[in-house]
């Protein structure tokens, strides 16, 4: 059944009716399933890897990706040279401001007081220069601790992130890899 609808200053436009309502539901029942399949095979995914079902490295190795074990232990990351003199330099303790956001969203200042030491080899430091260059160490690390945030240090990656920057600045100043581990002995935030 077909009407034709006219308004003054329009032509004449044919209105369906009657077939809309069904094509519309047909519509919505495919994306419904459609959805359905896709939650289904996500679900079955996620079991699979969690699990750690023992078809996962089959399959992975089939589709040609390697497996590959990652670790995060600093001696396989930054391994000890043989004859290595480890010495422990320890900085006073340090009190900065960082920024942090209150609740409401607005910015506000609070005191971080870190203690730190730092692990390096004697050998690697022929010169003598991670002893000579203590004073410009802990003036690098308060400039880059002024510059965190409260949300910088949350969490074990903060914390990790935190010590892996300044063993990086040590290790700049030091002009070797003697500095081998940053040791963070006590960190507080007001």
């Amino acid at each position: 059944m077909i009407k034709t609808k006219t308004s003054p200053g329009n032509s004449a436009a044919p209105e369906v009716g009657g077939g809309a309502p069904k094509i519309w539901l047909q519509r919505r029942s495919v994306a419904i399933l459609g959805v359905a399949v896709l939650s289904a095979i996500a679900l079955g995914g996620g079991l699979l890897i969690a699990f750690k079902h023992s078809l996962l490295p089959t399959f992975l190795n089939d589709a040609g990706i390697e497996n590959v074990t990652a670790s995060a232990s600093t001696d396989e990351a930054n391994p000890l040279p043989a004859g290595a003199n480890l010495l422990v330099m320890p900085f006073e303790e340090m009190i900065v401001n960082i920024t942090a956001t209150s609740e409401t969203g607005r910015l506000t200042s609070r005191f971080m007081k870190v203690d730190l030491a730092l692990v390096y080899d004697q050998a690697q430091d022929e010169q003598g220069l991670v002893e000579s260059r203590h004073i410009y160490m802990r003036d690098a690390f308060q400039d880059y601790l002024r510059q965190l945030t409260d949300r910088d240090i949350e969490g074990t990656l903060g914390l990790v992130t935190l010590k892996s920057e300044l063993l990086r600045r040590a290790r700049a100043i030091a002009g070797s890899n003697a500095p081998h581990e940053l040791v963070i002995l006590g960190l507080v935030v007001q």
